[in-house]
């Protein structure tokens, strides 16, 4: 089969949007002769620009600190601008305990006017956070104190708070009542592909054909976007003959064909289990059936073929993207530093790691967090202060994850006391330890016999772990 560097080259990129030309202001209102500025806000002094920007990011901050104060000091006339991009960002960011802060401050607000978009987000990203308690009294505060009749979005947005936690009864008794509600909350195709992929999320892989059945019942068609969702469910669970039979079903259909987002879900599939031969034929086989890779799809060829300790391959498929004009991505120097790191090749890891700034690429929490594993792989433990310094001095956020890395690093080299010192640094940066981290530092405290430790830190992940449970029983 012929690897992607024999592939041909897209051969087309696709078409530019129209856009509307702009309006051009009225020199003359209302009769009244009056001249244009001769400065026009097109021409705006940088000076200006500037100060105009962080006077914007001050009140943006501003608002996160009022909302975390005490609602007697809370001000009802804050900059309408300043509180809506306040809340957006932190929506964008999942920061669910700040955009609930933000929304409280925004409803006592004068201007305010409850809207179900706002409500229909907020629930969106609780589910993205797998807070279902939350989103429950999210919901009940729109129906008892807003007023607000709920729609299908909303709905749509409890569905998945449901089903990303696992609780799929609840999604389905709320797809339930949606079909007694209102016309205007019917289930649509996007209610069940939300549905479904909470369904294959949870590997709950039996309850998708009654799924099927209910949306023929109702008139609804399976879209490409639902048989994507079984085809990339039953390939992240490494069900691949049932993938397979699912994308059989979407080609017999003959109303759907497969699109850039079924290939990259089956080469996904095939790279993951290290079948690179299987990976192959498909994407020669995707080709045929006229789909052209993206940026992606060559990153998941890359991951595979770095998986399978086949550097050469992967460097392939680099050379491949710059002769055919794709510019690799943080997420491309992400898969090569990893490759590298985890080959012990520290010398090419910290080639690309420089490759990637010099090319204005950004390093992201996965950058570093790779780093750190090909230093201590390679027991360079002195390299890793310098990686959480240079994580210091830019606004990347250092997530969970980074920290599970540094802290398992310094555990298995014996590094008790650093290990202690990196946990409350974590804690400083307001990144709340997981269960991954409570396990490795108690396995560590026991290995070095340090037993009352150990015990510690095992009553601070047991309240940990209560009040995870506290949030969930709130919603049975």
């Amino acid at each position: 089969m012929n690897s992607p560097a024999h592939c041909p080259a897209t051969t087309a990129s696709p078409p530019l949007r129209a856009t509307r030309a702009p309006l051009v202001a009225m020199a003359q209102r209302g009769g009244r002769g009056r001249r244009l500025p001769s400065s026009a806000p097109e021409a705006e002094q940088p000076e200006e620009a500037l100060a105009r920007i962080l006077r914007t990011e001050a009140a943006v901050s501003g608002v996160s600190r009022k909302a975390a104060a005490a609602s007697g000091q809370q001000s009802t006339c804050l900059w309408p601008r300043a509180v809506l991009e306040a809340l957006d960002s932190a929506v964008a960011s999942c920061h669910w305990e700040s955009a609930l802060e933000i929304f409280e401050l925004m409803r006592n607000q004068r201007w305010y006017e409850p809207k179900s978009q706002t409500y229909a987000r907020l629930l969106m990203m609780l589910g993205r956070c797998r807070q279902p308690g939350q989103a429950t009294a999210l919901f009940k505060t729109m129906l008892s104190e807003e007023r607000l009749a709920p729609r299908a979005d909303v709905y749509t947005a409890l569905v998945s708070a449901y089903g990303n936690s696992g609780m799929l009864d609840k999604a389905l008794a709320t797809v339930d009542r949606m079909k007694g509600a209102a016309a205007g909350c019917k289930p649509d195709e996007y209610t069940f592909s939300v549905l479904i992929n909470c369904c294959c999320k949870s590997r709950r892989f039996d309850l998708i054909p009654a799924v099927l059945d209910e949306m023929a019942y109702l008139g609804l068609g399976c879209n490409v976007v639902i048989h994507n969702g079984i085809i990339d469910g039953y390939g992240k669970a490494g069900k691949l003959e049932e993938m397979e039979n699912a994308l059989s079903n979407m080609l017999e259909g003959g109303d759907n064909v497969p699109d850039i987002y079924t290939m990259n879900s089956i080469l996904w599939a095939y790279g993951d289990r290290g079948r690179v031969n299987d990976m192959e034929k498909w994407y020669s086989e995707f080709q045929l059936m006229g789909v052209e890779p993206d940026t992606r799809t060559f990153n998941i060829m890359m991951k595979s073929y770095g998986k399978a300790n086949m550097p050469e391959k992967m460097m392939s498929v680099l050379k491949y993207m710059k002769q055919r004009f794709f510019s690799p991505s943080t997420a491309t120097f992400n898969i090569i530093i990893d490759c590298f790191g985890r080959a012990g090749n520290i010398e090419k890891m910290e080639y690309y790691f420089r490759l990637m700034k010099i090319q204005g690429m950004k390093p992201n929490p996965i950058t570093y967090c790779s780093l750190v594993n090909g230093y201590s792989k390679a027991g360079l433990l002195d390299m890793i202060p310098g990686i959480v310094r240079q994580t210091e001095n830019t606004d990347v956020v250092l997530d969970t994850p980074f920290f599970n890395c540094v802290i398992s690093a310094y555990a298995k080299a014996g590094e008790v006391k650093i290990m202690e010192e990196m946990l409350q640094l974590m804690k400083d940066k307001n990144c709340k330890p997981g269960k991954v981290i409570y396990t490795t530092m108690i396995q560590a405290y026991i290995a070095h016999g340090m037993d009352e430790a150990a015990k510690l830190l095992e009553l601070e992940e047991r309240r940990f772990d209560n009040k995870l449970l506290v949030q969930v029983s709130e919603v049975r």
